[in-house]
């Protein structure tokens, strides 16, 4: 599934980010509202997902050009990218044993899920 999702990595709070309105924090609670509201479905296992992180608007065209479809080396991490995903699908992620993860340029954000048959358990 594709979904018109930009991604972004999971920032770290603290507990007054319960009452104050960081923008980063604004940001990533509306990301999960998007992701619930999408309906944004991911099984346990088996799974691969590739987030497109938009190109920056100040990029020429001919980099723009050149960096669509490779692979995002900067931050955010992977890891944080994942985080965010899981825990705006899940209050208690731990079932999710398996997956596979990918970020790479793109002209619009968005979260790509597939079920990766290569993943399959021994």
């Amino acid at each position: 599934m594709i979904y018109a999702i930009t991604p972004m990595g999971k920032p770290r709070m603290t507990r007054s980010d319960k009452w104050k309105k960081r923008p980063e924090v604004l940001r990533y609670r509306a990301f999960c509202d998007e992701v619930r509201a999408r309906g944004v479905i991911l099984p346990e296992s088996g799974s691969h997902i590739t987030f497109i992180l938009p190109m920056p608007q100040s990029w020429s065209k001919k980099k723009r050009a050149e960096m669509n479809g490779k692979p995002h080396k900067s931050k955010p991490d992977k890891d944080n990218l994942e985080k965010a995903l899981l825990d705006a699908l899940f209050e208690d992620d731990s079932h999710v044993w398996d997956s596979r993860v990918t970020k790479l340029w793109g002209e619009v954000g968005q979260v790509i899920i597939r079920e990766d048959v290569l993943c399959a358990p021994f």
